[in-house]
């Protein structure tokens, strides 16, 4: 579905390339042309920060072996044409691909066929879960092998809506099987994509390779701010300063697990190249990096003419509207939203009833389940909410801003009417 998101890794390769394998392994990082020079902490630092957050989400990936990842946290992409690098893989939703270990560890298997070609697994949490900041990581054995590309990574959570680059991408971690010793962490964006993406990469300190053993690899992102580590050394930090574009990442965005064969920047499997070959995950985890607030914002939310989202009567019952209405500072108006993409008031989440994804379809209040339903996204270029599960974006039914409307979903047009001022 999805080609330009991925059709850039050459220049990456490139930026890394004038950096000597000698000043690699003296310091333990390797840093592009135009990276910050890294600040570095210990392990011990990074594991006591992060005692101090709060776990907000995770996926330990328990359950039987030969289980399906768990399909209230990720959706499965599939397809072959080469997801714009010409990629070789099919990505599939077979268990031969995807699957639990029985050891606490989800395996993407990347196999050659009796065919010829290749299978191999690409999963997302769109639309399930879309942190905005935190500590985002992620401890994995990654595959190896020329041709072999495993990736951890995020995408804006309005893609495919708004389109890449302009949704941003965050790689958090990438390794191209000719480089086994090497992983990369990069930025995406508009004025930053393709060619000019803006990262470093990471040299083991012994040279060795990154699919011998597991290895955590995370960000630290807070607004304007994303620093990378692997095994809790901070190798690179960016902020707005360093992107010579728009800075996209104040925004929720998606995680993606996926192990690619072949492309431009890996190049292609050779006559070294064993298969099938895995990338396993011990676990996927999310953490508040504020200390415990759960990385929420609480306060009202206002439309464009100064009046309220409010819940209708202050009622806590399942089904009450959600509708506009003069400010009063009550409960009904303060709104919370949390980690997990939800926006929450009186104990309760915003919900398109029945989940449902047309335009016209009224928005409620009902109990927090995690669907799709009660995932919002908030763009803040146009001030629109945005359902990711349908792909509208709130706004007073019938077009009204006038105390007492009641609010639905409508196709999202970037007008006065769908813009919100959030806390």
């Amino acid at each position: 579905m999805r080609a330009s998101p991925l059709a850039r890794r050459p220049r990456v390769a490139a930026l890394v390339a004038s950096v000597s394998i000698a000043g690699l392994l003296a310091t333990g990082a390797a840093v592009a042309a135009n990276a910050v020079v890294p600040a570095r902490t210990s392990a011990g630092t990074a594991a006591a920060d992060l005692s101090a957050a709060a776990l907000t989400w995770s996926d330990e990936f328990n359950g039987a072996a030969g289980a399906a990842p768990d399909a209230t946290k990720w959706n499965h992409e599939t397809g072959a044409g080469g997801w714009g690098n010409g990629e070789l893989q099919n990505y599939t939703t077979s268990r031969n691909n995807s699957a639990l270990d029985g050891n606490g560890n989800l395996v993407i298997t990347a196999r050659r066929e009796a065919d010829g070609g290749y299978t191999s697994a690409r999963m997302t949490t769109k639309g399930k879960y879309q942190p905005q900041y935190g500590r985002i990581e992620s401890r994995i054995k990654i595959a190896r092998g020329q041709g072999i590309w495993p990736a951890f990574w995020m995408l804006g959570g309005q893609f495919p809506g708004t389109p890449w680059p302009n949704s941003g991408e965050i790689d958090i971690m990438e390794n191209v099987g000719k480089e086994p010793h090497r992983v990369h962490g990069t930025l995406h964006g508009p004025g930053y994509s393709g060619a000019g993406g803006i990262g470093a990469a990471y040299t083991h300190p012994q040279g060795w390779s990154f699919a011998d053993d597991f290895h955590t690899f995370a960000i630290d992102w807070s607004p304007d701010r994303i620093s990378w580590s692997v095994d809790g050394t901070v190798y690179q930090t960016r902020t707005p300063a360093d992107v010579p574009g728009t800075w996209v990442y104040n925004q929720q965005f998606f995680m993606i697990l996926n192990l690619a064969v072949g492309g431009a920047w890996p190049g292609y499997p050779d006559g070294t190249t064993q298969f099938p070959q895995q990338m396993v995950v011990d676990y996927v985890r999310v953490y508040d990096g504020t200390g415990g607030s759960g990385g929420t914002r609480t306060g009202t939310v206002t439309a464009s003419n100064g009046l309220c989202l409010d819940v209708a009567g202050a009622s806590t019952a399942n089904e009450t509207p959600i509708q506009l209405a003069h400010c009063n500072g009550n409960a009904a108006q303060s709104w919370t939203f949390a980690g997990d993409g939800s926006v929450r008031a009186l104990g309760k989440c915003l919900d398109v009833a029945g989940a449902g994804t047309a335009a016209g379809t009224r928005v409620q209040l009902y109990d927090c389940n995690g669907t799709g339903a009660q995932r919002w996204t908030h763009d803040g270029s146009t001030g629109a909410l945005r359902n990711p599960n349908s792909g509208r974006c709130l706004q007073p039914a019938g077009r009204v801003q006038s105390d007492g409307t009641r609010t639905e979903i409508a196709n999202c047009d970037g007008s006065s009417v769908q813009r919100w001022r959030i806390p």
